[in-house]
């Protein structure tokens, strides 16, 4: 897809991506990557960056590094629970994805994304179905988000202990529902999400 819209003139394609979109904590990050038109510069990359759900933790934090390291430019940008509840989770998803690409050090000529596009950005661009498993760039970003998100809520942990978040990242997984059962949410939840928002309601508003 890349070779394609590099043939067409477009000298710097960018791929953008997000993570945690489904999360009951934490913020939804998003990435975005340029990466090089030099096929022999993406040796590293090719055969081994796919869907960043696809592919185990420590294989995803190996490929974070050598796409930073191949590519010409990498940005990163989040959208917080506060944004989340405040905005809904799809428009706070573009928000994250918007900053992302505004955080590249280069200017893309086009964008590539997951399934949607960004209207507001001045840019051609594609929504691409399931982008991550058939676009290099957009894979790349969706590994540096993932990689990106883990590592920061991952950090979270030790300032709320108690509800697992090292383990499940925010995730709606049994040990999450049962520690919000027992301490009730934290600043990190996403009170507008239902099994959130039930809890608030069960405990009176806590």
């Amino acid at each position: 897809m890349e070779t394609e819209l590099w043939q067409a003139g477009y000298g710097l394609v960018a791929g953008a991506d997000e993570a945690g979109r489904g999360a009951w904590a934490g913020p939804v990050v998003a990435a975005a990557v340029i990466l090089p038109s030099d096929p022999t510069r993406l040796t590293p990359l090719l055969g081994s960056v796919d869907d960043s759900k696809k592919l185990a933790p420590h294989v995803r934090e190996r490929l974070c590094a050598a796409i930073r390291v191949c590519a010409l430019a990498v940005g990163v940008g989040r959208a917080s629970a506060a944004e989340i509840d405040a905005h809904g989770i799809a428009p706070a998803n573009r928000l994250a994805l918007r900053r992302a690409v505004e955080a590249l050090a280069l200017r893309p000529d086009f964008l590539l994304l997951d399934f949607l596009t960004l209207p507001d950005l001045p840019f051609a661009q594609r929504g691409v179905p399931h982008g991550d498993a058939c676009s290099l760039t957009i894979a790349a970003a969706s590994i540096i988000a993932k990689v990106t998100r883990d590592a920061w809520i991952v950090g979270q942990d030790g300032l709320y202990p108690g509800y697992g978040f090292a383990r499940h990242k925010g995730y709606g997984t049994t040990m999450h529902q049962m520690a919000l059962s027992q301490l009730g949410p934290c600043p990190l939840h996403r009170r507008s999400f239902a099994p959130v928002a039930e809890m608030v309601h069960a405990r009176g508003g806590g």
